[in-house]
């Protein structure tokens, strides 16, 4: 049996490989110890699933084997996206939560994400006593099971449906009746995913009229590389709205938590720049202070708001379980990382695509103003600042030589700007004169080398992510 392990946000794995029915029950078994060890049994568990080939089926037989474990098990009654997942989990205060999602990756791939009290994704300290306990379980077979149908037969597991009291608290974080009469033409891709139909739901009847792309659900994943809201998955998305027919287009990934957005005119705001924007939105237009979150990969122009503002920023590594974390102890106004993943004060301490593409809404109703001028005011308040980012797939036994190199690597200039510093946070980051910067890192639930940049032109970030790809001796 493959090792199990746990990366940034949960254990991933190819279906029929490493993920199959068996590695899902030990997975199960392992967090029903987990929580019989810790006392936490009683509070129960939440299970959820997303859009992935045989999701459903996966659930159910976590659910069985929670149940056999006399846990109380609460099974979705139907697909859900992570952050309702969470949600529940919150509301119900159970111990814990078991989505079977694997996220943003490709469709041959499906996982297991571990939710605890209140919702915020599991810490490493948690995951690593699962794996412990898998391990031990896996090599003395003994997982406990429930006939089939016997849990929900029993009541052992109790289906519920959390979906309209999710959208209730939603539509309470925003001005929901200006949304619904400014009249906007608003454009949705929900990538087959989980989140489908929600931001139009919530929204319900109104002048503001929803269209929605690729909400009906296939595993497949067809015509995408993957479900995951960033421009080159878009096209079909990003094609429409170029026709001008919409005031702005949302998009949110495979389980509902990322979020990504495109202007009036087609063009892909990156996560950096939607980030910001809602920061901007926060403090400027709604009013509200605190403390700002961010990961190491994200946006400097955070900094800036967050010195004009009188808001302290907060870098923690990249992972929600260590922005929610630091949310929790700062009681920060909003979190965000790079990969599209943001979360808000008093929701829960996780990231919700749903409940991004609102505020957004609630943004352009309040001002009435594009999306493409919002950009330009907010660069003409912190300067422009430009991003991108290369995924280069690596081999197992190559994986330690590319790092061996980046960090015996000691560049004077990158892109033209001279380095000021470096440090290992979390991979390997050069801090270029005027705040600038390049960060190699080793994803933690893929087999791939990640590079950023963020510089004061385009130009440069492309050649920021050339230099980082000769610093590791690797190529797309």
């Amino acid at each position: 049996m493959t090792a199990i392990r746990f990366g940034t946000d949960g254990w991933r794995g190819v279906i029929a490989d490493d993920y199959t029915f068996e590695n899902v029950r030990i997975v199960a078994q392992a967090i029903a110890e987990y929580l019989l060890r810790h006392g936490l049994a009683a509070a129960g568990v939440v299970v959820g699933y997303d859009t992935r080939f045989l999701s459903a089926e996966f659930a159910r037989t976590a659910a069985e084997v929670l149940a056999a474990n006399e846990l109380p098990v609460a099974l979705t009654a139907g697909v859900v996206p992570t952050p309702l997942l969470s949600f529940a989990v919150r509301r119900r205060g159970a111990a814990a939560g078991v989505m079977i999602t694997a996220s943003h990756n490709p469709a041959r791939w499906n996982g297991v994400k571990i939710k605890v009290a209140g919702g915020g994704a599991a810490t490493e300290a948690v995951t690593a006593e699962v794996e412990r306990l898998a391990a031990a379980i896996a090599a003395e077979r003994r997982v406990r099971r429930l006939p089939p149908a016997e849990g929900e037969r029993t009541g052992a597991i109790e289906r519920i449906d959390q979906r309209p009291e999710y959208l209730a608290a939603l539509r309470e974080f925003v001005d929901i009746d200006a949304i619904r009469a400014a009249g906007l033409h608003v454009l949705v891709d929900s990538m087959y995913g989980a989140a489908g139909g929600l931001i139009d739901e919530a929204i319900g009847k109104g002048e503001t009229r929803v269209r929605e792309l690729h909400r009906d659900r296939n595993p497949a994943f067809p015509g995408l590389r993957a479900p995951e809201p960033i421009a080159s998955n878009l096209g079909e998305f990003l094609s429409v709205l170029a026709h001008g027919d919409h005031d702005v287009g949302l998009a949110t990934d495979g389980d509902g938590d990322r979020f990504g957005l495109a202007d009036e005119r087609g063009r892909f705001i990156t996560q950096l720049q939607t980030f910001a924007l809602l920061a901007y939105y926060f403090l400027e237009v709604r009013g509200d202070r605190g403390p700002i979150v961010r990961s190491i990969t994200t946006t400097r122009m955070i900094d800036r708001l967050g010195e004009r503002y009188g808001c302290p920023v907060h870098e923690v590594r990249v992972g929600f379980k260590y922005l929610g974390e630091q949310m929790i102890a700062t009681d920060a106004l909003l979190a965000g990382e790079e990969s599209g993943g943001f979360g808000f004060r008093s929701h829960i301490p996780e990231r919700d695509g749903v409940l991004s593409g609102l505020f957004m809404l609630d943004y352009l109703a309040r001002t009435r103003r594009p999306v493409s001028e919002l950009l330009a005011e907010l660069y003409a308040l912190v300067g422009e600042h430009h991003y991108d980012r290369l995924d280069i797939t690596l081999r197992e036994d190559e994986r330690e030589a590319v790092r061996a190199r980046v960090a015996a690597a000691r560049p004077q200039h990158i892109a033209g700007l001279a380095v000021q510093s470096t440090d290992t946070l979390d991979g390997f980051r050069f801090t270029l004169a005027g705040g600038w910067w390049l960060l190699l890192r080793f994803s933690g639930t893929e087999p791939l080398l990640r590079i950023y940049a963020e510089m004061p032109a385009a130009e440069q970030v492309q050649a920021a992510l050339s230099a980082g790809q000769a610093l590791a001796g690797v190529s797309l």
